[in-house]
């Protein structure tokens, strides 16, 4: 999981998808901004994520591509429903729609798009959710139809409200949470299993997702290394010493065993997948230890 708004260039994106992908990795998600908001808040920038994805996906052959999470804001229904479509005919099936209501305010003042209520951004949520599964599989006006059947993944983000847990109970395919312990995701996916049954919906039929923020080593050495990395770029200042001192017990920070084992405790806390967020994307060496080592170690 790459967050795009962090300055990540053309070359850096086919660096990572093509790494990732010969080491193994399941699947490329990115953010959907237009502005930055870690590295130097405002001053980042981003690359359209549906644009990059459809170019990815031309050059890679195995691995899936997705967004985590687009927001309702910046395009309607119809250009978000035929985007992810031409992605998914580009990579031969191999696309996943990640929505939600959106949240980041600077970035609509800076593009111009309408910010909303919060209430009002989680009523469009529910209608655009329906308005493109509708389109994909139902209005035989809008072709070409997807390649993946009935439709290509769909992936609604939420903390467990029933803004979101509805529409997902309804529509989607995966409930995505971010930066979750195990007890929280354990009670999300008790709110969905209530969700689900009182629809009439199996819950074995919408499985429980996580993103959140990894930074693995091969050893405790390797580990050191690429804390001094994150914290030159996210905290300058601050000591490595400090920051691995202050990692909580559930965070997927640590060598390669101890990451393995956090994401263990989530899969009982009912998460079926976790997307790894890699925010020092220059660090090619850590995808293809998450591809070669870690990935084997939970699977």
């Amino acid at each position: 999981m790459i967050e795009g708004q962090e300055g990540v260039t053309w070359d850096q994106w086919v660096a990572l998808a093509r790494t990732a992908e010969a080491a193994g990795v399941e699947a490329l998600f990115r953010s959907d901004h237009y502005l930055g908001i870690g590295r130097e808040a405002g001053a980042g920038g981003s690359l359209d994520a549906w644009t990059t994805l459809a170019g990815l996906a031309a050059i890679t052959d195995r691995i899936r591509l997705g967004t985590l999470v687009s927001p309702v804001t910046f395009r309607p229904a119809p250009v978000l429903a035929k985007s992810v479509v031409t992605v998914d005919h580009s990579s031969g099936g191999r696309v996943e729609l990640g929505i939600g209501a959106g949240w980041f305010g600077p970035e609509h003042e800076v593009y111009g798009f309408p910010f909303l209520t919060a209430r009002e951004r989680v009523a469009l949520l529910r209608e655009q959710i329906e308005a493109i599964v509708r389109q994909w599989t139902e209005d035989d006006r809008a072709q070409p139809k997807p390649v993946q059947k009935p439709h290509p993944p769909l992936i609604v983000g939420g903390s467990g409200k029933p803004g979101t847990v509805g529409p997902a109970v309804r529509w989607a395919n995966e409930y995505n949470t971010t930066g979750a312990s195990p007890e929280v995701c354990r009670e999300r996916r008790t709110i969905l299993d209530r969700a689900c049954e009182a629809a009439g919906r199996d819950p074995a039929t919408l499985p429980l997702s996580l993103m959140r923020g990894c930074l693995v080593g091969a050893d405790e050495a390797d580990l050191r290394k690429r804390a001094a990395g994150y914290v030159e770029i996210y905290e300058p200042g601050r000591s490595v010493d400090d920051y691995l001192g202050g990692v909580k017990a559930d965070e997927l920070i640590g060598t390669v065993e101890q990451v393995a084992e956090r994401l263990l405790a989530y899969e009982q806390a009912g998460v079926s997948r976790v997307m790894l967020q890699h925010l020092v994307h220059e660090d090619l060496a850590m995808v293809e230890l998450i591809g070669r080592e870690l990935a084997p170690a939970v699977a």
